[in-house]
C-alpha cells in the first residue's frame, strides 16, 4: 500500500501546499489578532540565520545598528506628505492610552524614515559627520487585508537601514551597493535564490523616494516575490526634517538620504523557491541544522557511534544535531526531517555499527549512500558544498525556463499566467503598465539590455520584467 501524502502537491494547489509546509514543518502559526503570526522555534532559527548572515554584510558596508521607538508622533509622518499618503491605508494609530485620550495620536511604525530622520537631523552637524550609516532590526506594522504567513502579515520583522550623505552621487552609490553586495549577494550566495536586481517604475516606487531598487525572485508557481528594496530618497526627507550639514565652504546644504529593508518575507521566498512535495529544502549555508545524526533504533554501540559523529562534525564546524528519539518510529522521524529540509541526514542502526558504515541521506539530491564511518566527514563536506550550488542552479534554470521575450501587452499578459515576460519598456510605458494592472500583472523591475540596473526609467532601450506577484 502506498504511503499517504503528507503535503498537498504543488501542482494541484500551490497555496495549500505552502500553508501545509508552514504548518507541518513547524515554522509558524497564525497569531490571535488577524494578520499576525507566531514564529515557532524552527522557523525562528531560519530567521536568526538570515539575520546573522545579512547583519554581517550590513556591517561590512559600514552601517551600525541602533534602535528607535515603536510609536511615532502622527505629526512626524505629516511632514512628508507623499510618504504619509503612501502609507495611510496601512497605518495603525493609537488615540487612547493610560486611561485617557492622547493629545496627539501615535502611529505604530510602518517604517521608520520619519522618526529616524528626526534624530539624524540632530546628529549631523558638518560634512565630517558624513556619511552617517544606521541600521535597525525591529518589528513594523502595516494593516494587511489579505494576510499570508511570512509573505504578508500585519506585523513582521525586518531590518531597515537609513543613511545620510553629502552628495547625490554618494547616496546613489551606497543604495546600489546595498542592492548588489548586501541583498543580491546574500540572497544568491546564502539563500541560493537567483534574484534579479532592477529599478522600480515610478508607479511601484516607495512613497517619498526618488528611485527604488529591488531584488525580484521567481517562486515555483511562476509568480514574483519582492525580496528586498533599496531606496534613493533624494533630498525629500532632508528638506522635511531639516537635515543640513556645514560643508567645507561654510554653506549649509541639505543632505541626501537612503533607506533599505528586507524582512521575514524572505522566509516565505525560501519556502516557495526551493520547497518540493516533501517539504522544505534548506540551503546548507543557511541551515541552522546542516546535518542530523539519527539513531534508527537502539543497539550495542549505536548511541556511542552517533555521539562520536556528532562531536567530530561539530569540531569540523558543521551545525549538527542528534536525533536519539528511538521510542518514535523511524519512518515518522525521517518524514519530519524531510519536511524540515535539513540538508543531510546520517542514519545509524545496529547493522551499521557491525559493518562500520552509516547511510548518508541527502535531502536536496534525494540520494542514500552507504558510507564508511571514516569517510563521513568528507562525504558531509562535499554534500554541503555541492548541494548549495545545486539549489541555485536548479532555481536559476527554472526561472529561465519560465521567462519569455514578448513584443506586445497581450503577449506579456498571457506569459504572466505561468511566469515572467520580458518586454521593451518603450512598448509598454505607464499606459501599458496600467493595462497590465487590469489583469493583476505588474512591472517587477526595469533593466538595461545587458542586465544591469539603470539610473532612471528614462534611459533608452530598457527592458521591463513583468509578471504576477505576491
Amino acid at each position: 500500500m502506498s504511503r499517504a501524502a503528507v503535503l498537498t502537491s504543488q501542482v494541484s494547489d500551490f497555496p495549500r501546499w505552502y500553508q501545509d509546509v508552514v504548518a507541518k514543518a513547524q515554522l509558524a502559526d497564525n497569531g490571535p489578532v488577524r494578520g499576525t503570526m507566531v514564529i515557532r522555534p524552527y522557523g525562528y532559527a531560519i530567521w536568526e540565520r538570515m539575520q546573522a548572515e545579512l547583519d554581517a554584510r550590513i556591517k561590512d558596508a559600514g552601517a551600525q545598528n541602533a534602535y528607535f521607538p515603536l510609536f511615532i508622533p502622527e505629526s512626524y509622518l505629516q511632514r512628508e506628505a507623499e510618504h504619509v499618503e503612501g502609507f495611510s491605508p496601512e497605518l495603525a494609530v493609537v488615540t487612547h492610552a493610560g486611561g485617557k485620550d492622547l493629545e496627539e495620536p501615535l502611529v505604530v511604525r510602518p517604517t521608520s524614515e520619519t522618526v529616524i530622520n528626526e534624530y539624524l537631523a540632530k546628529w549631523v552637524q558638518s560634512y565630517r559627520d558624513l556619511p552617517l550609516l544606521i541600521n535597525q532590526w525591529a518589528n513594523v506594522v502595516r494593516w494587511e487585508l489579505r494576510p499570508r504567513l511570512f509573505l504578508r502579515t500585519t506585523e513582521f520583522l525586518w531590518q531597515e537601514g537609513h543613511t545620510v550623505h553629502a552628495t547625490q552621487a554618494d547616496a546613489a552609490a551606497f543604495a546600489r551597493r546595498i542592492l548588489h553586495e548586501t541583498y543580491a549577494g546574500f540572497m544568491t550566495d546564502v539563500l541560493a535564490i537567483p534574484v534579479i536586481p532592477g529599478l522600480k517604475t515610478p508607479k511601484e516606487r516607495f512613497a517619498g523616494a526618488a528611485q527604488t531598487l529591488t531584488c525580484e525572485a521567481m517562486m515555483r508557481d511562476g509568480k514574483a516575490l519582492q525580496m528586498g528594496t533599496s531606496h534613493e530618497l533624494g533630498q525629500n526627507f532632508a528638506r522635511a526634517f531639516d537635515i543640513r550639514f556645514l560643508d567645507a565652504e561654510g554653506e549649509r546644504p541639505y543632505a541626501w538620504t537612503t533607506s533599505w529593508g528586507a524582512s521575514t518575507r524572505m522566509v516565505g521566498g525560501l519556502i516557495m523557491t526551493h520547497g518540493d512535495d516533501s517539504g522544505l529544502r534548506i540551503p546548507p549555508r543557511l541551515a541552522a541544522t546542516q546535518v542530523v545524526v539519527t539513531m534508527v533504533k537502539a543497539g550495542e554501540g549505536v548511541a556511542e557511534l552517533a555521539a562520536g559523529l556528532v562531536a567530530d562534525l561539530r569540531a569540523a564546524g558543521v551545525r549538527v544535531a542528534l536525533d536519539d528519539q528511538v521510542s518514535v518510529a523511524y519512518g515518522r522521524r525521517a518524514v519530519d526531517w524531510e519536511l524540515k529540509g535539513v540538508p543531510v541526514r546520517i542514519e545509524i542502526g545496529p547493522r551499521d555499527v557491525t559493518a562500520g558504515t552509516v547511510t548518508v541521506v541527502r535531502r536536496i539530491q534525494g540520494t542514500k549512500t552507504p558510507t564508511p564511518v571514516a569517510g563521513v566527514g568528507a562525504a558531509v563536506a562535499e554534500a554541503l558544498s555541492v548541494d548549495q550550488a545545486a539549489l541555485l542552479r536548479e532555481a536559476s534554470a527554472f526561472r529561465d525556463s519560465r521567462t519569455v521575450d514578448v513584443a506586445t501587452i497581450d503577449e506579456a499578459t498571457e506569459a504572466s499566467a505561468s511566469g515572467w515576460a520580458r518586454i521593451p519598456w518603450s512598448a509598454l510605458g505607464e499606459e501599458g503598465e496600467a493595462r497590465l494592472a487590469e489583469s493583476a500583472v505588474t512591472v517587477r523591475c526595469l533593466l538595461r539590455p545587458d542586465g544591469s540596473v539603470p539610473e532612471t526609467e528614462k534611459e533608452p532601450d530598457l527592458i521591463a520584467i513583468v509578471g504576477r506577484s505576491y
